[in-house]
């Protein structure tokens, strides 16, 4: 049985308060979490009890939610009303979610990578990879798409059509038709918010690389089955009855 002093105690809250405030601590908090063992045992005991996991990378501590539980689990309608356009539907949210399983998928070449086989991505080639993923997901048809709509609780009906309806046209477009956006600018939309989470940096020439914090979740949860390997099955499973992946 562990045994804390006073303390411990007080410097184990303080780091827990800091990351549930900001989702993150910076160098002192990462040095203090590491050095002490209880003080880190604390921590982590804190963070279980709201469905959290911390983790350290760089010069910098994270706490992010590992399920939906979670009071700090980010809901889609928060996600809408402080991140996104208030007229996004949930359509718009699922094909974001989508986007980010992709974005990351294009850095590492397998479930088994747990590191990235390239450095940067550019957004033209990022909204290209999505293309392709959602015009393999119509290929099964929309039986298949509402089957798996209930076994995975993830709209794909609701993807492809929302893709399809989303203008061809670039950016530098300057008059767009009704309410409709391109592709890239909802890319870059999911892009801004990815920035502000911390999860990639913009390199500059459409360019964007991966963060630290972003590796250690994707080598701890995005390839754990429990978490996305369902999802990604269904992704790629057309690829893989093709002998292509």
């Amino acid at each position: 049985m562990l045994l804390y002093n006073n303390e411990q105690i007080m410097e184990s809250f303080r780091i827990y308060s800091t990351l549930s405030a900001n989702g993150a601590g910076e160098c002192e908090d990462m040095r203090s979490y590491m050095a002490d063992d209880k003080v880190r045992a604390l921590v982590d005991q804190f963070s279980r009890q709201v469905d959290c996991t911390v983790f350290t990378s760089g010069e910098k501590i994270y706490m992010v939610p590992i399920a939906k539980s979670s009071p700090f689990h980010i809901s889609n309608e928060s996600l809408k009303r402080e991140h996104f356009l208030s007229r996004w539907e949930n359509s718009d949210l699922y094909t974001m979610y989508l986007s980010v399983i992709v974005l990351f998928g294009c850095f590492y070449d397998s479930y088994q990578t747990i590191e990235p086989t390239r450095d940067f991505i550019n957004m033209a080639e990022w909204m290209d990879t999505l293309s392709e993923r959602i015009e393999s997901l119509e290929e099964h048809g929309e039986e298949r798409l509402a089957e798996m709509d209930r076994e995975l609780e993830y709209n794909w009906s609701s993807i492809v059509k929302k893709w399809a309806d989303m203008d061809e046209i670039k950016e530098t477009v300057k008059t767009q038709k009704g309410q409709t956006i391109s592709k890239m600018s909802f890319l870059n939309s999911v892009r801004r918010f990815l920035e502000r989470q911390d999860l990639v940096k913009d390199i500059g020439n459409d360019e964007i690389e991966l963060t630290e914090k972003s590796k250690v979740i994707v080598q701890r949860y995005y390839m754990e089955y429990d978490y996305n390997r369902g999802i990604l099955d269904f992704i790629y499973e057309v690829e893989k009855k093709r002998g292509e992946i």
